[in-house]
């Protein structure tokens, strides 16, 4: 994957598969490597009701 989806649900799919498959420690690792401000992404997670949950490691 080369960028980040703009739709938010597939955004929390492909972030979720990234964190489990293990390529990536955390959401803030995963814009770092994207060159995403994490303001931007938790605000298009929020839009769809979902949001990162760090003691999980996965968007909800």
């Amino acid at each position: 994957m080369n960028r980040l989806p703009d739709d938010p649900m597939i955004l929390a799919s492909s972030i979720n598969m990234m964190l489990r498959d293990g390529e990536y420690e955390d959401l803030d690792d995963i814009c770092s490597a994207f060159d995403r401000d994490r303001s931007e992404i938790d605000s298009k997670l929020a839009s769809a009701g979902m949001s990162y949950d760090p003691s999980l490691n996965k968007v909800r």
